[in-house]
Parts: C-alpha cells; structure tokens; sequence
C-alpha cells in the first residue's frame, strides 16, 4: 500500500524547492505525492506549478482582497485543519513564508507529523533524493 506524502506550499519559492522533490516522488513506487497549495503569490506559483507541470491536488485559494495577516491565518488555520482531517496523509511537509508554515505546523500538532523541509533545502548535500528516503524511512 503506498504511503500518502502531503506537501503543502503557497509561493514561488517553495514551489522551486518543492517541485522537484515531488516529481522525483511521484517515480516511486511505495509513495504517493498529494499537493496542497494555499494560493499566495497566486500568478508566480501558477507560473511555476506549470514549468514543472505539477497540479495540486487541492487549493486552498486562501488570499483575498485586502485582507489582514490576521485574516489570513485565521482561514489558513481553518483550511490547513480541513484539509488533514479529511485526506489523512501518512506524512506532510510543510515548506512555505511564515503563515503557511507556521499555520501548517500547528496544524499538524493536532493530526499529524511532519518533515521539516526548510531546513533540509538550506543543506546542499541534502539532494531531492535524501529527502524521499528521508519520507519513506519516517514511518
């Protein structure tokens, strides 16, 4: 049975480091990559989704009009919770600016684990495929 790995983004950046690894996940045969993203910087992480010709799974469509930092990460908690409690990923890792990671940490202390993937993208010898082993060795 494949292991269900959430990755859940919102912005270019986290796009560009997380696309790979999640093409590379999608060649293995035990895992199975579900993208999440939460839509900030909506056109450049669309720009990029394309490059890479990865299609989130769910959006989360989390930025309005005018809206309050307070705004956001109250519908990102919301929404993040949602999303756990109804995929049930055997994993999720969390890349993204400071609301989307944080919002997607403190979700995951009520459901989940997760990789902490900022870290291991600041690490050179930490190659697209030391993550997947990383992922598949966690559970």
């Amino acid at each position: 049975m494949k292991k269900r790995i959430s990755f859940i983004f919102g912005t270019r950046p986290e796009a560009i480091k997380l696309c790979p690894v999640i093409l590379a996940m999608k060649e293995h045969p035990d895992l199975e990559p579900h993208i999440c993203v939460t839509g900030q910087h909506r056109e450049m992480l669309d720009q990029v989704l394309d490059v890479f010709k990865v299609v989130p799974d769910v959006d989360l469509a989390l930025m309005l009009p005018n809206q309050t930092l307070g705004e956001l990460t109250a519908r990102a908690i919301s929404a993040i919770d949602a999303y756990l409690t109804e995929q049930k990923p055997d994993m999720v890792v969390v890349q993204g600016d400071t609301t989307t990671y944080g919002i997607g940490l403190f979700s995951l202390f009520y459901n989940l684990y997760s990789v902490n993937a900022s870290i291991g993208c600041r690490f050179r010898y930490l190659t697209g495929q030391r993550v997947l082993i990383l992922i598949a060795s966690e559970r």
